[in-house]
Formats: C-alpha cells, structure tokens, sequence
C-alpha cells in the first residue's frame, strides 16, 4: 500500500471519528423539527464552514424553533432579534451608559454577543442597522466607545427575509447579500409532515427537553479537521468552472446568457464553494469531495450572487433559472 492511500485511509479514520456528532445532532432535532431536512443541513454547512445563511420563507416554518433547538444542542448561546424599522445600532450592538454613583460610563453589550442569532426579517430594518450587523459577521468583532470586543466563537447568523409583503422594507444591497455564504429558500411542508407536525405541535403547554449532544469547541475542532478534507484539482476545476461560467457564459457554451446576466459570481462564490462542498463530505464522513457534494450546495452559494439583466427579469427569468441553466451545462469530472 502506498503513502496517499495510508493517508487517506488514516484520513478517512479521522473523519469518521471527528463527523460522528452529526448524526447525534440530526437524531436529537428529529425530537421537536418535523421536516426541514434541507435547512437542518444548510444551518449544518454554515455552522461547520463558519459562514453565515441567509434564509427566505413565509412565516410559520419552524425557523425560530429550528436555530433554537441547533443552539441547545450544541450548547451555545442562542438570541434572536427582531428587526423593525425603529431599531438602532446601539440596539443590536450595545452601548455606554453613564453611571451616575460611579461618575463614569460603563458598557452594554448588545444581543449580538452570542453564539447563534436569528435576525428576523432583517430587510425590515435601514441601512444603518443592516450594516452594523453585516460588520460583526465580517470582522467578527464589535466596537463599543473606544473598545473593541472579539465576538465569541462558533458565531453564525441566520438572518430572514420574508417574501411577501415587501413594501416599507430595505432590500440588502448586493455587496451586502455577498457576505452570507449560503441563501435558503424554504418551503411549506407536505401533507405527511403537516399532519405530524399538528399532532405534535397542538398541545398547549407541552414541551419536549433537549439533550446537549457537543460542547462548542467540538463544531470548532471539527472546522480543523474540514480543512484537511482532500479535494482533487478536477473538483476545483469544476468549482471555477461553474464561477466562471456565471461572468463568462460565451465561454462555456451558454451564448444564450450573455445578455441575460448582469453581473457573476464574486470570488467570494469560488471559496465558499469549496468550504461548503468539504462540509458537505463532512456530513456524510467522507474524507475526500466528490463533484455531487459541490452540485448539492452549488444553488444555494449562487442563487443570491448572480444579478439577472433587465432583459431576463423582462423575460421572467430569475437568478435561480439562470443558476439551474449552468449546473446542468457544465460537464462535471
């Protein structure tokens, strides 16, 4: 046996043991989540590849329940914020308040100090508050008076957008929507999964109790252990391809989106490719990325990347048609 295959072998060992959590956190979320697989998993990629989610839905679809129950399981630290078009900076990140007995200012952390938080319908909110909070996902840190306060890790921010009743909100400009690695969008459940859902959920003061099944520093560990993941150069071709394709379609055989694509993907799309596909493998303990684990997050790292020309949106073609049109016509290795 030669040298890559015994270190694949002892990487793959090492996955396995390192990935094991996952399905310990799928088995305990089962308990209250009925469904929503697809943004159990998308929460998951952005949890294990330290990027931020961005997620569209109508209301009622257990978002709240779902980042709450994540954040018990792992045993962080969860708040979610509402977002209204009253709310202040200040509100968000904190401030200095002046004691009068002590003659001096002290400060006020905001509830950004937290490990998981839910910003609830953020387009709700102006430009100023988006922003502040846009930083403290950026640079990880907020500032306070002269101080600057490192925030504490895991960190993620599953921020909502509701897509109906748009008027009176503050769409998130472009550069800013960027900045999430991955945007879901969510759907009613089916029937199956409505009935359980009202069986389980039609009891008044009933609650089911969550297990913790990891300590923080595990998520933070297993970051580690992703990096290490083994991506042969045909997968990241593939990757660059599918970036490139999205700037350039003439170039890949797509002459008919040239006028159909205002503007690509930004690089920021070609790492956060790579940093889910490897989650992605993490998940189903695999030491190595296959070019399917890159088509499964393919949509969501791009849907909210590509801006359509008028042209398209007078076709009625959206983002996620483009974006469907690409994946199917790029040769996968």
């Amino acid at each position: 046996m030669n040298n890559y295959a015994v270190d694949m072998q002892a990487l793959g060992e090492r996955i396995e043991e390192a990935s094991a959590f996952v399905d310990d956190i799928y088995r305990e979320l089962e308990k209250v989540i009925v469904g929503q697989q697809y943004m159990i998993d998308r929460l998951l990629i952005g949890l294990l590849a330290d990027g931020h989610v961005l997620l569209e839905g109508v209301p009622g679809l257990a978002k709240t329940l779902t980042v709450s129950s994540l954040a018990q399981v792992i045993q962080t630290q969860f708040q979610r914020i509402q977002f209204t078009p009253d709310l202040l900076p200040a509100d968000l990140l904190g401030t200095l308040i002046y004691n009068q007995k002590e003659g001096e200012f002290t400060v006020k952390k905001g509830p950004i100090f937290s490990n998981i938080i839910l910003a609830d319908e953020i387009n709700r909110s102006p430009a100023k508050v988006q922003s502040a909070l846009l930083e403290a996902m950026q640079e990880r840190q907020v500032t306070i008076g002269d101080t600057t306060y490192i925030l504490d890790e895991p960190f993620l921010v599953l921020a909502t957008q509701n897509p109906v009743e748009q008027e009176g909100t503050y769409p998130l400009p472009e550069a800013q929507v960027d900045r999430f690695m991955l945007k879901i969008k969510i759907d009613y459940p089916n029937e199956q999964e409505e009935l359980e859902i009202m069986r389980r959920m039609a009891k008044t003061g009933k609650k089911v109790a969550l297990k913790p099944v990891i300590k923080p520093q595990k998520v933070l560990d297993a970051r580690k252990v992703i990096n290490d993941i083994y991506m042969d150069e045909k997968v990241e071709r593939y990757i660059i391809d599918l970036i490139f394709a999205t700037r350039k379609p003439s170039t890949y055989q797509l002459d008919d989106l040239e006028n159909l694509i205002a503007f690509g993907a930004s690089p920021r799309a070609s790492i956060n490719m790579n940093l889910a596909a490897r989650a992605q493998a993490f998940m189903e303990h695999r030491a190595y990325v296959t070019p399917e684990d890159v088509r499964t997050v393919a949509m969501d790292i791009l849907r909210h990347r590509i801006i359509p020309t008028y042209e398209a949106e007078a076709e009625d073609i959206s983002a996620e048609d483009l974006v469907e049109k690409i994946i199917k016509t790029i040769q996968v290795p």
